[in-house]
């Protein structure tokens, strides 16, 4: 061991202090062995540079494995990312079809149900077609039969015109006869 120290000239530097040469060595000594022990205590919590490079290549080489493991786990925790992606793509092609499977559906009822009310409405308007073409037959029917009995009555009229007329007359040729 090293002392960073001169013994004898602290011994010396002692004695002309007024110790003793006995007193200064046992001072120098008890200083040496205080020093020793400190010093191992120091060491022991030291390192040399062989053991510190050691320990740095380990540490390293402990670093590496670290990060080959964090590049696996990476790489498996991407994998299951994107396989976790492409569930969620199928999912939301499978929903997406299903909405268009929905809106294809409504669109056809709706076209139905347009069709049945276009039908109806048809139908209503022949209905009304029909009704209204029989009334018109109705009151041409009605027109008719009031113009064939308006002639009817106007024939009889002239029938009973003329028989008035003729009665009248024969009246008068008789009235005229007989003054005659």
């Amino acid at each position: 061991r090293r002392l960073y120290f001169d013994t004898h000239a602290l011994v010396c530097l002692l004695e002309e202090n007024g110790f003793t040469t006995q007193q200064s060595e046992v001072i120098v000594s008890a200083l040496v062995k205080i020093m020793d022990t400190n010093l191992e205590m120091i060491y022991k919590d030291m390192v040399t540079k062989v053991q510190q490079e050691i320990a740095l290549q380990q540490v390293m080489s402990h670093i590496g494995g670290v990060k080959k493991d964090m590049i696996i786990l990476e790489k498996s925790e991407f994998s299951a990312l994107r396989s976790e992606n492409e569930k969620i793509k199928l999912e939301l092609q499978q929903i997406k079809k299903q909405v268009m499977d929905e809106i294809t559906k409504v669109r056809a009822d709706n076209k139905l149900n347009l069709n049945l009310e276009k039908s109806r409405v048809k139908e209503l308007h022949a209905q009304q077609d029909r009704a209204l073409t029989q009334t018109d037959r109705k009151i041409d029917t009605e027109v008719a039969d009031l113009k064939t009995m308006l002639e009817s009555h106007k024939l009889d009229n002239i029938k009973y015109l003329a028989g008035s007329v003729f009665t009248c007359l024969t009246v008068a040729l008789g009235f005229y006869r007989l003054w005659i």
